[in-house]
């Protein structure tokens, strides 16, 4: 058997945001009273990415990204700087377990393409000089599966999904280009949508089955990476909801795994398996062993501060080398620290803790690399 040699992903890496600091909140709150700049807010985030980028580098991780600092939430903030999607606040939010998070969201409004100006690139450079070649810096976009939540497609606008599906393609196809020529060589896809589809609690609307949405999904993602760049790493993180500690629904990898893990044409896989919600390793069985992806798992949680026992997190490991072999597993924490600007339950020295555990548990597991 042989396993493609990548850099990325990383035997210790990490899904990418991080605790944002009480500096910056107070920054955003003077910036929205008009006290400060919009140049003088964007200084103190330059900073603080800055100060975190160290501080990755200082725990011992070889990836670094950016926590999402700029961001107020992981993904409406790149995607309605889409042309043909716009951000609005809708009347509820999404309804986590016992919380309804933030009212904010995107929707379509025209037809979909990307925008050449989009201010995410330009932030990667900054963050790029930042850190200055001292790590790789990892850069991460919500999937183009988020796109195709229920409510978000115009259906005066695209009637046929399968039109709108070939439009979001093309503009993440342009996307990837713009940000492989700002220099970025390795980028994660973060999907929520597909988890989604593999829990028993998600309902449809009888317009599509979800056998149906599930072959899409996988589409989508082929073809959004069909022809990308060869030096250009590419994962997905699946994440089953990550808002204030709570999470958004539970289910296994099961109902996906023969179809979007065995022939998704990814470079690795980041799964959460930190508490009961996530289910077996069994789904693992699917993932491609010749010149398959790695598989990144997320058994250390990002929602709580206190910290994992380090035999335990071994042993897990160990579990999962029953469907797939140790050369293709990597450690992260199941999930980002704050996927939004609220953050997780925890205090940013918990969350360097974890990150230094898990740099210390794959110098234990893989001791050559």
């Amino acid at each position: 058997m042989t396993i493609k040699t990548k850099t990325a992903p990383f035997r210790a890496d990490h899904v990418g945001s991080l605790l944002r600091p009480d500096v910056l909140h107070k920054a955003r709150q003077q910036f929205k009273e008009g006290q400060i700049s919009k140049l003088e807010l964007r200084e103190i985030e330059t900073s603080e990415i800055k100060r975190i980028v160290d501080k990755q580098i200082e725990v011992g991780l070889e990836l670094v990204t950016d926590g999402e600092f700029r961001r107020r939430f992981w993904h409406t903030d790149f995607l309605e700087h889409l042309n043909g999607i716009t951000g609005y606040v809708p009347d509820t939010g999404y309804l986590f377990k016992g919380e309804e998070t933030e009212r904010y969201n995107i929707k379509n409004t025209g037809k979909v393409s990307f925008n050449p100006d989009h201010p995410f690139l330009e932030d990667y450079k900054v963050f790029q000089d930042l850190v200055a070649g001292r790590a790789v810096a990892k850069q991460t976009i919500p999937s183009p599966n988020q796109l195709f939540h229920t409510d978000i497609r115009d259906h005066s606008i695209y009637p046929d999904i399968e039109d709108f599906a070939a439009d979001v393609i093309q503009a993440y196809r342009d996307a990837i280009q713009a940000f492989y020529d700002a220099g970025v060589r390795y980028l994660q896809l973060d999907d929520v949508y597909i988890a989604t589809l593999s829990s028993p609690d998600t309902t449809f609307d009888g317009e599509h089955s979800r056998e149906f949405l599930i072959d899409l999904a996988r589409r989508v993602i082929n073809g959004v990476l069909d022809g990308k760049p060869e030096d250009l790493t590419v994962t997905t993180h699946l994440c089953r909801g990550n808002y204030r500690s709570t999470y958004m629904f539970g289910g296994s990898y099961d109902l996906i795994a023969k179809d979007l893990l065995s022939k998704e044409k990814v470079d690795g896989f980041f799964l959460e398996y930190d508490d009961e919600r996530s289910g077996t390793f069994e789904p693992l069985q699917y993932i491609p062993k010749e010149d398959g992806p790695r598989v990144v798992l997320g058994v250390v949680t990002s929602k709580f501060g206190e910290l994992e026992e380090k035999e335990a997190i071994i042993n897990r490991i160990k579990e999962a080398t029953e469907y797939i072999s140790l050369d293709q597993i990597c450690l992260s924490p199941q999930c980002g620290f704050a996927s939004t600007h609220h953050g997780n339950k925890l205090t940013e020295e918990e969350q360097w803790e974890k990150l230094r555990f898990i740099v210390d548990v794959a110098k234990t597991v893989w001791p050559n690399e």
